[in-house]
């Protein structure tokens, strides 16, 4: 998928060709939402656009005419689904404004971060997930956040322990090493304490073995 890094300065124009889109980025509370990454993904053409909102919570956006986005909000780990948008192509320029409003989560299971088993190893396929939240964290430098560790009942509870605290520290190490201020970050392991699903099946205790990044 190629991916392109909007300009977000107040001189964009519209052309034949892209429509300019103006978008503010709200809380319910109609609060702004500094330093948020809203991302535009083409249907057609799988290109993706992204934009930073300012300390007013807006950015201005170029897109091309012709497609419908998928708009995204980037959370603490997988982007999240807000709506889509159709630009149509015609003759002329196209303006138009968008507001995003919408309540963050607090807390977001990072459901790509995997370890070795039994082990605090962080496998390769976790680095991309982990490298997008050290992006919101650098971004975002007041943001506090807990990386909390969990595991499921198999074995022995003192153990699960411990394995969720290491497992947690790696997660912090890794953020650390990515330019994170280790001011921001906290590290917890609950364990087999938090379960979310049923230990009884082999479906539920791979859900409740999970990493999260909790907003403090």
């Amino acid at each position: 998928m190629c991916r392109v890094v909007a300009q977000t300065v107040d001189s964009l124009v519209p052309t034949e060709d892209q429509a300019l889109l103006s978008v503010i980025v709200l809380d319910m509370e109609e609060n702004p939402r500094p330093k948020d990454k809203i991302i535009f993904q083409g249907k057609h053409s799988q290109l993706t656009f992204e934009g930073i909102a300012d300390l007013h919570g807006a950015f201005s956006i170029l897109l091309p005419e012709g497609d419908t986005y998928f708009i995204k909000i980037q959370g603490l780990g997988n982007s999240v689904d807000f709506d889509e948008l159709s630009i149509p192509k015609q003759k002329g320029k196209i303006s138009g404004e968008i507001a995003i409003r919408y309540r963050p989560a607090r807390t977001f299971n990072l459901d790509d971060v995997h370890f070795e088993t039994n082990k605090a190893t962080l496998l390769p396929p976790s680095f991309a997930s982990l490298d997008e939240l050290a992006e919101v964290l650098l971004l975002k430098k007041d943001l506090y956040v807990e990386i909390a560790g969990h595991t499921d009942n198999v074995g022995d509870s003192s153990s699960n322990l411990l394995l969720s605290q290491k497992r947690a520290d790696a997660v912090v190490k890794y953020l650390i090493q990515k330019g994170v201020p280790a001011n921001q970050l906290t590290a917890k392991g609950y364990g087999e304490s938090n379960p979310i699903a049923d230990n009884n099946t082999q479906e539920g205790r791979r859900e409740n073995r999970r990493t999260e990044a909790r907003v403090l």
